[in-house]
Protein backbone atom coordinates (compact mmCIF):
# COMPACT_ATOMS: atom_id res chain seq x y z
CA UNK A 1 0.00 0.00 0.00
CA UNK A 2 1.24 3.46 -0.71
CA UNK A 3 0.50 5.10 1.91
CA UNK A 4 2.91 4.14 4.64
CA UNK A 5 2.61 4.81 8.60
CA UNK A 6 5.10 6.06 10.85
CA UNK A 7 3.24 6.18 13.95
CA UNK A 8 5.89 4.29 15.65
CA UNK A 9 8.72 7.07 13.97
CA UNK A 10 7.04 9.91 16.19
CA UNK A 11 6.42 7.51 19.36
CA UNK A 12 9.98 7.28 18.90
CA UNK A 13 10.83 11.05 18.62
CA UNK A 14 8.80 12.06 21.85
CA UNK A 15 10.14 9.67 23.70
CA UNK A 16 6.53 8.07 24.13
CA UNK A 17 5.46 4.44 24.79
CA UNK A 18 2.10 3.41 23.17
CA UNK A 19 0.35 2.78 26.05
CA UNK A 20 0.64 6.11 27.19
CA UNK A 21 -0.54 7.78 23.64
CA UNK A 22 -3.50 5.27 24.07
CA UNK A 23 -4.32 6.61 26.95
CA UNK A 24 -4.36 10.01 25.89
CA UNK A 25 -6.19 9.64 22.77
CA UNK A 26 -8.54 7.02 24.16
CA UNK A 27 -7.73 4.04 21.91
CA UNK A 28 -6.90 0.41 22.84
CA UNK A 29 -3.05 -0.49 23.09
CA UNK A 30 -4.36 -3.34 20.36
CA UNK A 31 -5.71 -0.55 18.14
CA UNK A 32 -2.19 2.06 18.19
CA UNK A 33 -0.11 -1.56 17.52
CA UNK A 34 -2.51 -2.09 14.19
CA UNK A 35 -2.22 1.45 13.31
CA UNK A 36 1.93 1.51 13.92
CA UNK A 37 2.51 -2.35 12.05
CA UNK A 38 0.09 -0.21 9.45
CA UNK A 39 -2.18 -3.26 8.78
CA UNK A 40 -5.11 -0.62 9.25
CA UNK A 41 -7.39 0.12 5.76
CA UNK A 42 -8.27 3.51 7.10
CA UNK A 43 -8.33 6.14 10.06
CA UNK A 44 -10.88 8.39 10.94
CA UNK A 45 -9.88 12.18 10.45
CA UNK A 46 -11.20 12.56 14.89
CA UNK A 47 -8.56 9.89 15.74
CA UNK A 48 -5.78 11.21 13.76
CA UNK A 49 -6.24 14.83 15.32
CA UNK A 50 -6.11 13.10 18.57
CA UNK A 51 -2.91 11.58 17.58
CA UNK A 52 -1.49 14.63 16.07
CA UNK A 53 -2.55 17.06 19.38
CA UNK A 54 -0.91 14.44 21.55
CA UNK A 55 2.29 14.19 19.89
CA UNK A 56 2.46 17.79 18.77
CA UNK A 57 2.60 16.50 14.62
CA UNK A 58 1.00 17.52 11.34
CA UNK A 59 -0.39 14.40 9.76
CA UNK A 60 2.49 14.62 7.11
CA UNK A 61 4.62 13.57 10.11
CA UNK A 62 2.32 10.28 10.73
CA UNK A 63 1.31 9.12 7.21
CA UNK A 64 3.67 9.40 4.60
CA UNK A 65 2.81 8.78 0.49
CA UNK A 66 4.93 6.93 -1.63
CA UNK A 67 3.96 5.59 -4.70
CA UNK A 68 3.85 1.73 -5.34
CA UNK A 69 7.29 0.52 -8.05
CA UNK A 70 6.42 0.28 -11.41
CA UNK A 71 4.64 -3.22 -12.49
CA UNK A 72 2.21 -3.24 -9.84
CA UNK A 73 -1.30 -2.59 -10.39
CA UNK A 74 -2.56 0.96 -9.35
CA UNK A 75 -5.71 2.30 -8.48
CA UNK A 76 -7.47 4.45 -11.61
CA UNK A 77 -8.39 7.93 -11.17
CA UNK A 78 -12.28 7.86 -11.52
CA UNK A 79 -13.48 8.60 -15.05
CA UNK A 80 -15.77 12.13 -14.95
CA UNK A 81 -19.14 12.38 -16.72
Amino acid sequence: MPIIVRLDVMLALRKMRSRELAERVDLTEQNISLLKSGKVRGMRFDTLERICAVLNCQPGDILVYEPEEAGTPQLEAPQRA
